[in-house]
């Protein structure tokens, strides 16, 4: 038996009956806050392509955390810029590196927040690639594994919380899980880019990474948008090497791979709402084409009820201003 559209209609008219009745609600715990991080003193450089987007330098990085812990964020997702890059993104490695010095710094002062950090090369290497290049300009998987490795065990001594790797080389779950498992680090999580779409939306992010690849693109190890059932492997997979969380990025147009996830296997999933999702909206917001804080949350809640637990969002700090509000 069907509910009588009248009586919804009814319910509708009032407003605080309307938002009790809610089937899904935005909280700021929702939210992980992605923030980049640059070698040197006294920066905070605007990335003309996301408004509100800064790249930090550690010092500067203090005030923005404390501005995070006190609009109730619990998470936030480390990008490091290092001073030099070679063809085999070495700087990520080093335990004196860029964002292992940042992990340092934040839990000295908010020992209480999530620092997760992004395991990938393509911001330490000269090309830009995710992975280490053949002469041939392919990426080679395997030697690209152990790097990773390496990056993840070296954000482990720095005292990460979580690391999220995001290169999509097959097997790095697995090579870095195993990795953990052998160096003491059994009970840190891996949150995995599991869907990764090769999107035409990530282009604010390189601007703010620094990461645009030099030559080709990356449709070869990340996923066709026109596939679906190929997400639901990729995140198997994942599974299977020791992913605890998984994500689908981009987020917006991908509701339904979300959806499609969650739905089969139930596990903790993050979804990431990109550069390119943020910029729309903040372009079309100071143009006056459309209200921009009612947009972002219309947005946000798509997507945590499209199934997501956790949203990586360049929105939060906005957002969480406006659920405190």
């Amino acid at each position: 038996m069907s509910f009588p559209t009248t009586r919804l209609r009814r319910l509708r008219q009032n407003a605080r009956l309307r938002e009790m009745l809610r089937e899904t609600a935005l909280r700021v715990d929702d939210f992980i806050y992605p923030l980049f991080v640059v070698c040197g003193r006294d920066k905070k450089i605007p990335v003309p392509s996301m408004p509100g987007v800064f790249q930090f330098s550690v010092d500067t990085l203090k005030d923005e955390i404390r501005h995070v812990c006190e609009l109730g964020i619990r998470a936030v997702l480390l990008f490091g810029i290092p001073e030099h890059k070679d063809a085999v993104g070495s700087a990520s490695c080093d335990d004196n590196g860029i964002v292992q010095l940042a992990v340092q710094v934040i839990k000295s002062i908010a020992p209480e927040l999530v620092v997760i950090t992004d395991v990938c090369l393509c911001q330490y290497t000269d090309h830009g690639h995710c992975g280490v290049v053949t002469r041939q300009g392919k990426i080679d998987n395997d030697p690209t594994l152990e790097l990773l490795a390496i990056q993840a065990l070296s954000h482990a001594r720095a005292g990460c919380d979580m690391v999220a790797p995001s290169d999509m080389m097959d097997g790095r779950v697995g090579a870095i899980r195993s990795a953990f498992d052998s160096a003491g680090f059994a009970d840190l999580p891996i949150m995995s880019y599991a869907a990764k779409y090769c999107s035409g939306m990530y282009g604010p992010f390189r601007d703010a990474a620094d990461s645009a690849p030099a030559f080709g693109d990356r449709r070869t190890y990340q996923m066709d948008f026109c596939n679906s059932r190929e997400a639901l492997r990729e995140v198997e997979l994942d599974i299977q090497e020791g992913a605890d969380i998984i994500m689908v990025k981009p987020a917006l147009a991908y509701l339904d791979i979300i959806k499609s996830v969650k739905d089969t296997f139930g596990c903790p999933t993050a979804a990431y709402s990109v550069s390119g999702e943020y910029a729309m909206v903040k372009a079309a917001g100071a143009q006056g084409w459309i209200k921009e804080e009612a947009v972002m949350m219309e947005i946000l809640t798509a997507i945590k009820r499209a199934g997501a637990d956790l949203i990586i969002t360049y929105f939060a700090k906005d957002a969480a201003k406006l659920l405190h509000s």
